[in-house]
């Protein structure tokens, strides 16, 4: 009964109801606008006739239809509408009478209009009819007057179907006076209620939806991939993610949705702006320099709505410069969409910020900022051009569509020598004092988004002449797949001469900012402790009377009461450094230390300057019969002390907090969006059994409780750093995690990192101990249990993260800037962080651990440099040190990185623009960083970091290894071992000073550790990472080899005395 384009109302299929109270709203603003607007708008008509043609599925916007839609909900094709004062007239089939009976009543009660129905049979031409109506029309107007009756009707749609072109010609040929009403429905459809706007957002939620994660995705995996697609098959694709809403995770019915017009893409130097142009069969290009127009349009409930997007590939200068006065323009554009502005005030704001920050983009500027959106795609009266008059109102909604054409790029390919941009955002004018509402925001436009790098090598080649490779083709430039294959040597040159470029780059940041004032924010090594007055009792009469002269504890006021002299004399229990018992025979003494002023890690250093002339005792003894007395004592001190010492970090640990804003509970404002489930790390205290909770998104932050009142924390948006989202892949849990700019209270613990996370998949041992066979029926079903649920919770966590980053795209989260993300898994490397191995993963801002404890999170911003130490021939294994921003920050040192690793994060370093070097030592890193900041132009006048240099590190071993031949072995054999050993002893042991004397050797032997005792720490660091890869047999050999190290006699030594070893003994 509904046709799927223009949902029409017709015989068979499934019933449909007019929606009453509907009905009556719209009617009664219908007739009021007419009367208001009579002269104005509505040309003084007596009677207004409208005619709704033959349904079609061929998209088309029409006056009448819109008309049937707002009024009814439905359309009713090859249906004649008659509006008088009193009567209100349908002419169409029985069926649709029957549908439109009901409407008698409400007629009447609303507007007082008779509702008169007008039945047409499938063999009638409806002639005898249309003058039933005529007569109508005339009787009216002669109770109203003696002029002819003036008609308004819709002049620019022609009559389609044999019904509609006998009412036109008749129409035509009566004495009535005709004239067009169409401004006054563009004026009545302008200004849209709550359920057109809900409508609206509706449909522009699903188009930027479409276009985030379905068109962008999409493009990029065929970018990647140098794939071959035509523009028409990507029209198609987009078309069914739009006809079916859960291909993009959009729950909207599908019955209600529909497509504004088939998608545009284009690309190739070929490109039309208007909404009518078509996708063609061309595929789509994207060589360096090209740009891709995408525009993708939706409609819920007949209301439209329209995004489009402009994709940069490789873009030139002049190509970007474009795109951010378009951006700019745009943006400028919307602004001026608010109540009481005329029209014409946005294009006006664009072309005035074109003309001053690009005048010779003017005469590319499109001719119109947009038009007026909703029922139909151009709202005719409401187009934004320089000329538009009308008044803006609350409720306007509007398609701001803005580009430039036919632009000239200094390429030489013709497919890239002309390009256009385009941008388009749905708009809602809202009141006054409110900002319009971009409702396709989440669709992001910024140049970090749109603007894409793919073949940053062939750039390089473009400005290096020399390394340009000559190609037999028309283009000058190699595919990124060429290069990758037959060019590894050039890309590793590019890559040299980029890390060339960030050093130059990066020692003037550094020094830069180091001449600007301190080495950047961040909290001092020293913090010191700061420690509240300890008071037992405000006042004498506090203190208990004793009943004997025996040790007393007082646990409500955390005090000790000690018989000295015949008085019982209190102590705060926090005075009492440590307490001993010790029994001889039949006597029991305790023994009882006080801190005292001068002590070391005194906690106590606060309270004793405020006193500094008084007496303090340092200890005491006492000596009793009773040991089970003073084991009960002994027992309750060290336990009291315990809880106060817990107690007095706890509140050392929450002066030092932030404070945070109040929590505002979603309430009414939306729905909530949780997560139930979840455990928590770092866990809440308690010797209790754990219990699961449940993650809540508010409107200002997060919060996680469990079924007990006291477990509950509350993380605020603002204190977010970096959220990250990592699904279950090789790991066993699924997780959420919060790294914070300030630290907040879990339970009793001070953290800056709140994880929240499921496990996948339970682990079982089987009891039998009998191994089960592959194809075992019980095994493959618990196999896929498991899948199964492995992929139910990520799915899950998947829409969470979704529906919070749909809440942060919000305009008044711009400022946080967030959105959860990824690591990139294909990325990853293992290396040791901490004391244990783990599997090390980079996101686009981080580097990151999130599965074992301690967890890791380098915002990638904040590292100054990177240093790859123990990097050379024949190592196993290197290590990564990152140098902060913050030079009072320590260095981070990644232990034990297998070398196969080397390249890849080389590879990634490089294109996330760090600076990094390599060396063969590892490097004591805080006298470094002391010279850099005593003395920071002195520094950076003899080189900045490029001390660092590989080659000065060669140099720098070629000298060491002259100064130390008067140690090595003379034989051939021992030769070659004492090579392989002093590269280990390089890697293993931290030097102070790059340039070491000879003299220094004995004193540099005699800290170090044995060989025997580095040989026992690498196997220990392999084994922690799961190396086993070496036999036996070489591991006794490398143990031999080093056993002989440390006692063959030097026979090069001129004296002819021991070795070095030797003089340990």
């Amino acid at each position: 009964m509904a046709d799927h384009r223009n949902g029409s109302a017709a015989g068979g299929g499934p019933s449909y109801d007019i929606d009453l109270q509907h009905f009556m709203k719209r009617l009664k603003v219908f007739y009021s606008h007419w009367k208001e607007n009579k002269v104005d708008l509505w040309s003084s008509s007596d009677a207004l006739v409208v005619a709704t043609p033959p349904a079609s599925d061929d998209l088309r916007y029409l006056k009448s239809s819109a008309l049937n839609m707002w009024l009814l909900g439905l359309e009713f094709p090859e249906t004649i509408m008659v509006f008088m004062n009193k009567q209100i007239h349908f002419m169409c089939t029985q069926k649709k009478a029957s549908l439109l009976e009901n409407l008698k009543r409400p007629a009447k009660e609303t507007v007082g209009a008779e509702l008169v129905m007008h039945v047409k049979t499938k063999s009638d031409d409806g002639t005898a009819l249309m003058d039933e109506i005529f007569r109508a029309i005339r009787a009216q107007s002669k109770s109203s007057g003696p002029d002819s009756p003036i008609i308004g009707y819709i002049a620019k749609e022609a009559p389609e179907g044999k019904l509609l072109e006998t009412w036109g010609d008749k129409l035509k040929n009566s004495s009535f006076q005709l004239v067009d009403v169409t401004n006054g429905f563009s004026e009545l459809f302008a200004v849209k209620d709550n359920t057109e706007i809900t409508n609206v957002k509706k449909a522009a939620y699903l188009t930027a939806s479409v276009m985030k994660l379905h068109v962008v995705p999409k493009l990029e995996k065929i970018i990647d991939e140098e794939k071959k697609v035509s523009h028409s098959t990507l029209m198609d694709d987009t078309e069914k993610s739009i006809l079916e809403p859960t291909r993009v995770k959009v729950k909207l019915k599908a019955e209600n949705v529909d497509i504004c017009y088939p998608p545009i893409f284009q690309s190739g130097g070929e490109f039309d702006l208007k909404p009518s142009a078509s996708s063609n069969d061309e595929n789509l290009y994207y060589d360096s320099t090209s740009v891709i127009i995408c525009a993708i349009g939706s409609r819920y409930n007949s209301y439209c709505s329209n995004v489009a997007r402009s994709f940069l590939i490789d873009a030139n200068t002049q190509q970007s410069k474009a795109y951010e006065v378009l951006l700019k323009a745009q943006q400028a554009a919307i602004d001026a969409l608010k109540p009481g502005n005329k029209v014409s005030a946005a294009y006006q704001a664009a072309f005035s910020l074109v003309e001053r920050d690009a005048p010779e983009l003017i005469q590319n500027l499109t001719k119109s900022a947009g038009t007026g959106i909703g029922l139909e795609f151009r709202e005719s009266g409401l187009t934004l051009n320089a000329k538009n008059d009308r008044v803006l109102k609350a409720g306007m909604v509007f398609n701001v569509s803005l580009g430039f054409q036919n632009l000239q790029a200094q390429t030489n390919n013709p497919k890239t020598e002309k390009f256009s941009l385009l941008l388009a955002d749905t708009v809602i004018v809202n009141e006054a004092e409110k900002p319009p509402e971009v409702v396709t925001a989440i669709s992001s436009k910024a140049v970090k988004d749109v603007a894409y790098s793919f073949n940053e090598d062939e750039e390089e080649e473009e400005v290096q002449p020399k390394a340009k490779v000559e190609s037999n083709g028309t283009n000058a430039l190699l595919s990124k797949a060429t290069l990758r294959s037959e060019n590894q040597e050039s890309k590793e040159e590019v890559r040299r001469q980029h890390q060339a470029e960030l050093a130059r780059q990066k020692n003037e940041e550094t020094l830069r900012r180091l001449a600007g004032g301190g080495s950047g924010s961040g909290d001092s090594r020293g913090a010191g402790k700061s420690s509240s007055s300890l008071i037992a009792y405000k006042n004498v009469n506090d203190i208990p009377t004793p009943r004997d002269l025996m040790i007393l504890v007082d646990q409500k006021n955390e005090a000790i009461h000690l018989p000295i002299y015949g008085s019982m004399v209190p102590f705060h229990v926090a005075t009492v450094k440590s307490v001993t018992s010790q029994q001889d025979n039949r006597t029991c003494y305790i023994r009882i230390i006080f801190h005292t002023p001068g002590s070391a890690f005194s906690p106590l250093d606060a309270n004793f300057s405020k006193f500094q002339g008084a007496i303090y005792l340092k200890e005491v003894s006492f000596r009793s019969k009773d040991p089970r007395h003073i084991s009960e004592v002994v027992q309750q001190i060290k336990t009291l002390r315990r809880q106060v010492a817990s107690r007095e970090s706890e509140r050392a640990e929450r002066a030092t907090l932030v404070t945070q804003e109040k929590l505002q509970l979603a309430g009414t404002k939306f729905k909530s969006i949780r997560l139930p489930d979840l455990w928590i790390r770092p866990a809440f205290g308690g010797r209790g059994r754990k219990l699961t909770g449940t993650l809540e998104a508010h409107v200002n932050g997060f919060r996680y409780s469990t079924s007990r009142p006291d477990e509950r924390v509350d993380i605020m948006y603002a204190n977010v750093k970096h959220p990250f989202f990592q699904p279950a892949e090789k790991e066993m849990i699924t997780l959420l995690h919060l790294h914070l700019h300030n630290h907040i209270m879990v339970g009793n613990k001070k953290t800056k990192d709140v994880q929240f996370y499921v496990e996948v998949m339970d682990v079982v041992q089987t009891l039998g101990g009998s191994r089960r066979s592959a194809h075992d029926p019980d095994e493959i079903e618990e196999e896929q249990r498991e899948r199964d649920r492995k992929n139910r919770i990520n799915l899950d966590f998947q829409n969470f993260v979704s529906k919070v980053n749909e809440l942060w795209a919000q305009p008044q989260f711009n400022g946080l800037d967030l959105e959860f993300d990824s690591p990139l898994r294909d990325l990853g490397f293992h290396g040791v962080p901490y004391k244990a191995s783990a599997f090390i993963v980079p996101t686009s801002t981080c580097l990151v651990e999130l599965v074992e404890n301690p967890f890791l999170v380098i915002t990638i911003s904040e590292i100054e440099i990177v240093n790859l130490e123990r990097v050379g021939l024949g190592q196993k294994n290197f290590d990564m040190t990152i140098v902060f921003k913050d030079f009072k920050r320590d260095v981070l040192r990644i232990d034990s990185i297998p070398s196969s690793s080397l390249d890849g994060i080389k590879e990634w370093l490089d294109t996330t623009d760090l600076k990094y070097y390599e060396s063969r030592l590892n490097l004591n890193w805080r006298p470094i960083l002391k010279t850099i900041t005593d003395d920071p132009e002195k520094f950076f006048e003899e080189g900045g970091w490029e001390f660092l240099n590989m080659e000065a590190s060669d140099s720098d071993s070629e000298n060491t290894e002259d100064s130390d031949q008067g140690y090595a072995p003379s034989d051939v054999q021992s030769d070659s071992v004492s090579e392989e050993e002093d590269d280990d002893s390089e890697s293993l042991v931290e030097s102070d000073e790059d340039e070491e004397e000879d003299t220094d050797e004995d004193s540099e032997e005699e800290k170090g550790k044995t060989w025997e005792e580095l040989e026992r720490e690498a196997s220990n660091a392999d084994r922690e990472k799961g190396d086993e890869s070496d036999s036996e047999e070489e591991r006794q050999r490398r143990k031999m080899k080093a056993f002989g190290k440390s006692r063959i006699p030097d026979k090069r030594d001129p004296r002819g005395g021991p070795s070095k070893r030797s003089k340990l003994r």
